[in-house]
């Protein structure tokens, strides 16, 4: 490796270490409301990193990825007791197994078809999932379902993770950030990787050169799917509810303009795109009652003039080795 190439390195090592610090920081500087809206942030990331494997780096525009987020929260929702806390140990597992299971069922119908087609049909099973919990009681119909303790982990008697205290539920949901960031990372960079931004770049080649696309794709799909319900399990932990609006449709398309906005072929992007939103929207909440209109200006301006996404400006404290690299 070159001077130029090392040193570029060491200052993204160094911009990583330190936002960390002050992620690790936060909650013992700032109040209770501000821990809670982070963290509300961070799940949306790892929601949004979630899609862009699919769409980064896959070349798949997916309109569905909200049913899996929803699904998985739903999941938490029925499997807890209605006076106690569940436990993380199981319902966990169980609720990213239910949105790996129905990413597996709706990719592999799915991904025999290719550009809007596949758009289409991704937005057509998101809705088919969107009416099946709105219309059915069994999950409380349009009204929802409560969640009234938040997960905990015990040991015997011993409570290792009690999630009903703000500091510990950030905690978790920043740990749970940075093992995502960690197994996106390993995947892109991985022969796997490769391979799936082959397949988006020029098919026919990836398939002349003996490359399974369709196994290739539904496999980014499915652990694209369990991310995402990883995110809709903390999300329904937090707020102790769900709806069938978790898994319509305006979800998956605003988690896909953080990903434009934080830039595609990037691990952290959509993370950095997914808190420029939502802290975009807090702002504008408390300033204008047109803030909907005022969001929708500048989330164009801000495309138009950083076609990379947002993470263009950390290039200027810690530029990237290569485009696809985080």
């Amino acid at each position: 490796m070159n001077p130029q190439a090392e040193h570029r390195n060491s200052r993204a090592w160094l911009l990583s270490g330190l936002l960390l610090a002050l992620a690790i920081a936060l909650p013992f500087a700032a109040p209770t409301y501000y821990v809670q809206f982070v963290s509300k942030a961070l799940i949306m990331g790892i929601l949004a990193m979630a899609l862009n494997l699919v769409v980064g780096y896959g070349g798949l525009v997916s309109l569905c990825h909200a049913a899996f987020f929803g699904i998985a929260g739903y999941v938490l929702a029925l499997a807890s007791p209605k006076y106690d806390a569940a436990s993380l140990w199981w319902t966990l597992p169980l609720a990213v197994a239910a949105s790996a299971t129905a990413a597996a069922a709706i990719g592999t119908l799915a991904l025999r078809t290719r550009g809007v087609y596949f758009i289409m049909v991704t937005l057509a099973f998101g809705e088919m999932l969107f009416f099946l919990f709105h219309d059915s009681k069994f999950a409380g119909g349009s009204d929802g379902a409560f969640v009234y303790n938040k997960p905990s982990m015990m040991l015997g008697d011993i409570v290792l993770l009690n999630l009903e205290k703000p500091i510990v539920y950030y905690f978790v949901v920043l740990a749970t950030l940075v093992a995502v960031i960690a197994l996106l990372t390993m995947l892109v960079r991985s022969p796997f990787g490769h391979a799936l931004a082959a397949s988006r770049d020029n098919e026919r080649r990836a398939r002349a050169l003996g490359f399974p696309v369709f196994r290739i794709r539904l496999t980014a799909f499915i652990i694209s799917g369990a991310i995402a319900g990883v995110a809709g399990y903390f999300a329904a932990a937090q707020f102790g509810f769900v709806a069938p609006q978790m898994l319509g449709w305006h979800l998956s398309a605003t988690v896909l303009v953080m990903v434009l906005i934080g830039g595609l072929r990037s691990v952290t992007g959509p993370l950095l795109g997914a808190l420029v939103l939502i802290g975009l929207e807090e702002i504008l909440k408390a300033a204008t009652e047109y803030w909907k209109l005022v969001e929708g200006i500048i989330v164009i301006v801000i495309v138009l003039a950083l076609p990379n996404g947002v993470r263009d400006l950390l290039g200027l404290l810690a530029p990237r080795r290569e485009a696809g690299h985080d």
